[in-house]
């Protein structure tokens, strides 16, 4: 087993030799058979949340109500939930009652898809009793038993499993689709916040075009904020290389090519941060900007490493361009910056009031901008007594 694994064996003994069962269970059990890397494991148990915490002297309860104790060892801390089943979802999200059970199959009969409803016990042994092994096997993302059940209890399924088509490149299972299709219009009934979650992480996904594309097939796109008009604009995001581009670079491509001409009133319709909103609006202005931003040292000394590296990124994608070759440029530019902030300037501001005799204002900045161009350009070079003697040259002290 992954070593992840291995570590966390005792606390299933632990559980076992109480008299309860205990299970690795969900996306850990998944990415296991996937070959892909494990960050943390998910515990189920026959065990009520008052029994686990008489196993384990150091708990705390972080959502004890649904089943979860989180179990503070020496080894490390674990989330243990009980099995159970659930009845009820009328805000299509949370479920009206929890119910504990004794069954493992009852518990994974209500997970959503087959993939995440596999359980593996301390020996490494394989515990699936919905074929989910089987649809991994077949890269298929096909819900546990009735998918129009599924989608109603928690209507944020629908974004996650467009998100792992995005992140495993599988296929939807077609009445999965087809029940996506008939349902999309309830997930409006899901806070911003937690769609906002998933749309990131599916546009993370190496398969992010795949997930889009199904986006706009299934008409989900209809009930995402500021999206429902937008389906021809963001066909042409299809056509372009996404791969490299992180989220506010991803943002931003959608930003320019759904032609959002309220830029900020559209990403605070998704909630997202004031710094992330400032962020994107600050890289389109750049791939706007004419002449471009890349042929003045001034426009790459004042957008920084980051803003530069991100509005090159942005660009190669908007253009067809390679991104990776526009990242590298990117770097290099601000690496051949003379200076690269304005606290390495030879100058300060203070110099320069001391220098005119003059109540410091606006014309400071003004000046200091005049010097920091010059240094950039090569006309001057960054030492402060050079600096006087071309202020004076210029007429200027």
């Amino acid at each position: 087993m992954d070593e992840l694994f291995l570590k966390s064996v005792p606390i299933l003994e632990k559980i076992e030799q109480a008299g309860f069962e205990a299970y690795f269970v969900g996306g850990s059990v998944r990415d296991y058979i996937l070959g892909r890397a494990i960050n943390d494991v998910d515990i189920a148990t026959s065990a009520t949340p008052l029994e686990i915490k008489e196993v384990f002297p150091n708990t705390a309860d972080i959502g004890i109500d649904h089943g979860t104790v989180l179990a503070i060892t020496p080894s490390g801390t674990y989330e243990i939930t009980t099995f159970r089943t659930e009845g009820g979802y009328s805000d299509f999200r949370r479920p009206d009652s929890v119910q504990f059970v004794r069954s493992l199959t009852e518990d994974l009969q209500r997970r959503d898809f087959t993939m995440n409803a596999i359980a593996m016990d301390k020996g490494g042994n394989i515990i699936d009793p919905f074929n989910g092994r089987r649809d991994l096997s077949e890269q298929r993302i096909i819900t546990v038993g009735n998918p129009h059940e599924r989608f109603h209890e928690d209507a944020l399924r629908m974004m996650r499993a467009l998100r792992f088509v995005s992140q495993l490149g599988f296929e939807l299972d077609h009445d999965t689709f087809h029940s996506l299709q008939v349902n999309a219009p309830i997930i409006g009934k899901i806070a911003v916040e937690r769609i906002l979650v998933e749309f990131e992480k599916l546009m993370a996904g190496t398969y992010k075009k795949r997930a889009i594309a199904l986006l706009l097939e299934s008409g989900l796109y209809q009930y995402l904020p500021k999206l429902s008009d937008k389906k021809d604009h963001l066909k042409n995001v299809l056509n372009l290389p996404l791969h490299h581009l992180k989220a506010a670079e991803l943002w931003s491509v959608i930003m320019v090519k759904t032609k959002d001409d309220e830029m900020e009133a559209a990403l605070r319709a998704w909630k997202l941060p004031l710094k992330t909103i400032r962020n994107i609006q600050r890289i389109v202005q750049l791939i706007k900007q004419e002449p471009s931003f890349e042929k003045s040292s001034f426009e790459v000394f004042q957008a920084g490493h980051d803003l530069t590296v991100q509005a090159a990124k942005v660009k190669a994608s908007l253009t067809g361009g390679n991104v990776i070759e526009a990242e590298e440029s990117g770097q290099q530019q601000y690496e051949a910056l003379t200076i690269k902030t304005m606290s390495e300037l030879d100058v300060t501001g203070t110099d320069l009031v001391n220098w005119r005799q003059e109540k410091p204002g606006p014309w400071v900045k003004a000046y200091l901008e005049m010097i920091v161009k010059a240094v950039l350009d090569g006309e001057l070079r960054n030492d402060k007594e050079e600096i006087m003697r071309w202020l004076v040259k210029c007429n200027l002290s």
